[in-house]
């Protein structure tokens, strides 16, 4: 009986060894704050330890580069390069529940994958990264692919190396008819009239389809299209429906976002 006891508290510790080394495996090479860090402390700390003073405990901030990388002696949040120094990777793997974060009462705890995205992000070097809404986007570099001849733009080399990786093959592309029709409705939100289509069909220039794109682009149904998403999410209408039709004034505002997409 006692061996067997032994047998059932060895098995979930090697399970769960098993299943946190494959969470490692499986995560990627290079961790970003901001991909995989910032979200992971967003949900669980930043409640007590983010821009709200009114519940700010200990006075920390991990939403900042300042108090992430702040503290010092032995209570230094984190230190680049070395999670047992980090009193961030200690506190969340801590076995003492007085001393583990998140607290109980917050009804909030660290997955397995969470606490080894956080240690292999301080492993390597734990680079910072600003809000991405505050980083200047940079063009990236073109993907390796194996079928560099079927990518006519830079767009192609990114779909394709998701790909290849799957053993899945590039579709042929669609006849001209089927082809304008699914543009004109992805960017106007209308479809071709047949004059338009037939124009397309017989246009024997190689570069029709790019025409016709930025055609489609210069036309203000391109800018209406656009426009709806933020007039949903707004509750725009220009009428007031169940109650008296009287005379609205919000239109300027929807002709503004319009002419920010036209424009």
């Amino acid at each position: 009986m006692i061996f067997t006891r032994k047998v059932f508290w060895v098995f979930p510790l090697l399970a769960g060894g098993l299943a946190l080394g494959q969470v490692r495996a499986d995560a990627p090479e290079e961790l970003r704050f901001g991909v995989h860090v910032r979200p992971i402390l967003s949900h669980n700390c930043m409640q007590c330890h983010g821009p709200d003073e009114n519940h700010r405990k200990a006075k920390l901030r991990l939403d900042v580069e300042s108090g992430l990388f702040g503290g010092s002696g032995d209570e230094r949040i984190v230190v680049p390069g070395k999670p047992a120094e980090s009193l961030l990777y200690q506190k969340i793997t801590a076995h003492d529940p007085d001393d583990r974060m998140p607290p109980e009462e917050s009804k909030k705890k660290l997955s397995a994958d969470e606490i080894a995205t956080i240690k292999r992000w301080i492993e390597q070097g734990a680079e910072w990264e600003g809000h991405w809404a505050f980083v200047a986007p940079k063009r990236p570099g073109l993907p390796k692919v194996q079928r560099r001849a079927w990518p006519r733009n830079p767009i192609d080399f990114f779909t394709l190396a998701r790909m290849e990786p799957n053993g899945l093959e590039p579709s042929r592309e669609a006849d001209r008819r089927t082809l304008i029709r699914r543009v004109c409705l992805d960017l106007t939100g209308l479809p071709p009239s047949p004059g338009a289509v037939e124009r397309f069909v017989n246009d024997t220039d190689p570069g029709a389809y790019e025409k016709l794109v930025d055609s489609l682009l210069a036309s203000e149904r391109y800018g209406e299209r656009m426009t709806l998403a933020w007039m949903d999410a707004a509750r725009y209408g220009d009428s007031s429906v169940f109650h008296d039709d009287g005379v609205r004034y919000m239109w300027p505002w929807r002709d503004w976002v319009i002419r920010a997409y036209n424009d």
